[in-house]
């Protein structure tokens, strides 16, 4: 069963940022402060118009401490989480929660013991709530043992060879399954946001691409943990490597997944797809891959992409072969400087390019650098909306100051003539 109000019945705000208990925000309140019911809550996005929340997303659930029940608010920066406790069903608990619904967030994401709530603003400042009726468990132990996205025993880590076939991640693969691992962390709620948002429509498959997929590490995960949560998840691998090919798809086989899960043999410029992804990701593509993968998801207008860059050589050499802007002369003398400042430069770039073209954008480290030193993360959510003259500018200003052309800028310009002609 679904329900969603729309913005014609909801009451208006109060001045303290909540509404009544029958409106959309009351209920999302209400579930908040359930201390029996709630299983987790998370508030992420931008309002359109406001100003960036102080975190980027706000998770909270009840805890069971010493000193009793407690409701927990986790809040994420681009570094490091930051947790807090008030005591449950206290005055204390109320403040905190109208404090969180008064933060600019753009999407609450809400489970309960008996149902799901999702509350997005709309462009136009008017809040919908969606309802659907889902029966789950509620856990509060605040002892538990570690909780991580990808269970080290999964049949597709051993299937890959990063787990044991006792379930242990194996000391050689330890770094790649955290690199995964991580990047799945980032994606589960980036999903969740673009679903609240309505970016992403529910009542149909999920359709995911991941390009440049290599030995399918990655393809596997998101498949796996994206099925796990619920999702009727559709997934295409583009790879142009016909022995990767062969070997991913004897895997899928093995797992049983060959109805949902298929590898195509192409590069990622010319890979051509069924239906238009709602998700586009793309794990250490080389050098203009990248830019490749990110051109692509623009020209499918793909509402959610994740990408991780991997080395940055166009840029860098261009940077051999220009004057560079005073003062910063000394940033392209000695080649390990220039190489890092190519790193910066490019994914600045292509941040300011997706703007450009209805994202938003956010670069943010998806795993620590003792795991891979290509641990940045672009993750872009279409918006739609037109970026204002201030976005062209600063990207003109940087580009011109360092005499460079990006390659995704040159992709995206011939997306644009082709939409023309």
């Amino acid at each position: 069963m679904q329900a969603e109000l729309e913005p014609e019945s909801m009451p208006d705000m109060n001045p303290e940022g909540t509404d009544d208990e029958s409106g959309p925000l009351g209920a999302v309140r209400a579930a908040l402060l359930s201390s029996q019911s709630l299983v987790r809550a998370i508030g992420s996005g931008r309002r359109r118009g406001a100003e960036a929340p102080a975190y980027h997303r706000a998770e909270i659930r009840y805890v069971d401490l010493k000193a009793g029940r407690h409701l927990q608010i986790t809040e994420f920066d681009e570094r490091q989480s930051h947790t807090r406790n008030a005591p449950a069903d206290s005055a204390e608990a109320g403040e905190v929660v109208d404090e969180l619904l008064r933060a600019p967030y753009g999407n609450w994401h809400v489970e309960t013991t008996g149902e799901t709530l999702r509350l997005r603003y709309t462009k136009k400042g008017k809040v919908l709530l969606h309802r659907e009726q889902e029966t789950r468990e509620q856990w509060t132990d605040h002892d538990r043992t570690k909780q991580r996205v990808l269970d080290p025993a999964a049949p597709f880590l051993v299937e890959l060879g990063i787990s044991d076939h006792h379930g242990r991640v194996k000391p050689s693969r330890q770094s790649k399954y955290k690199q995964i691992e991580e990047f799945c962390k980032l994606l589960a709620p980036a999903l969740e946001e673009a679903i609240a948002a309505g970016r992403i429509t529910t009542g149909q498959p999920l359709q995911v691409v991941d390009l440049g997929c290599g030995n399918a590490y990655l393809t596997l995960a998101a498949y796996h943990l994206l099925t796990a949560a619920g999702h009727d998840v559709r997934m295409t691998g583009i790879d142009h490597n016909p022995a990767a090919r062969a070997r991913n798809t004897k895997r899928v086989a093995a797992l049983g997944w060959q109805d949902h899960l298929r590898f195509v043999d192409a590069t990622i410029a010319d890979a051509q797809l069924d239906v238009r992804p709602d998700v586009v990701l793309a794990l250490h593509a080389c050098d203009t891959a990248t830019d490749d993968a990110l051109a692509r998801a623009v020209g499918w207008e793909a509402p959610l992409v994740l990408a991780a860059p991997c080395c940055h050589h166009d840029i860098q050499k261009q940077l051999k072969s220009v004057e560079p802007p005073a003062p910063y002369g000394l940033m392209t003398r000695y080649g390990i400087v220039r190489e890092r400042l190519a790193d910066m430069l490019t994914d600045s770039l292509r941040a300011a390019v997706l703007r450009q073209v209805g994202y938003r954008v956010e670069v943010v480290q998806f795993v620590d650098s003792e795991h891979t030193p290509r641990n940045l993360l672009l993750r872009a959510a279409r918006t739609g909306a037109t970026a204002g003259p201030e976005v062209r500018a600063e990207y003109e200003e940087l580009v011109g100051a360092w005499q460079v052309t990006p390659r995704l800028a040159t992709l995206v310009q011939e997306l644009n003539r082709e939409a023309v002609s």
